[in-house]
């Protein structure tokens, strides 16, 4: 794969924590897109699902927006799904 220098440099600038911060917050974006994807829902549906505007949708879905614990909760339930899988935790934790 192709690198670009000096966006390797600034990547490796990055503390550790921001890093992790970043990749988890596109791991959840994909998540929420896939499960989407899975009901052939638009953003459109999941906006008016979370009584939210699809540009705040957007903003959840591009994985650069840090959503709240409360956030992601109120997603798992209006989606039936869960989002976040914590270790040891059982596997449904989602009330339908």
């Amino acid at each position: 794969m192709k690198t670009n220098k000096i966006m390797d440099e600034i990547r490796g600038t990055i503390p550790p924590a921001l890093k992790m911060q970043m990749e988890l917050s596109v791991a959840i974006a994909n998540r929420i897109y896939d499960i989407l994807e899975e009901r052939d829902m638009s953003q459109k549906d999941f906006a008016r699902l979370m009584g939210k505007t699809e540009t705040e949708v957007c903003r959840w879905l591009s994985g650069t927006h840090n959503l709240t614990m409360a956030t992601l909760c109120k997603i798992s339930v209006a989606l039936g799904e869960d989002i976040i899988m914590i270790a040891g935790q059982p596997k449904e934790c989602v009330m339908a």
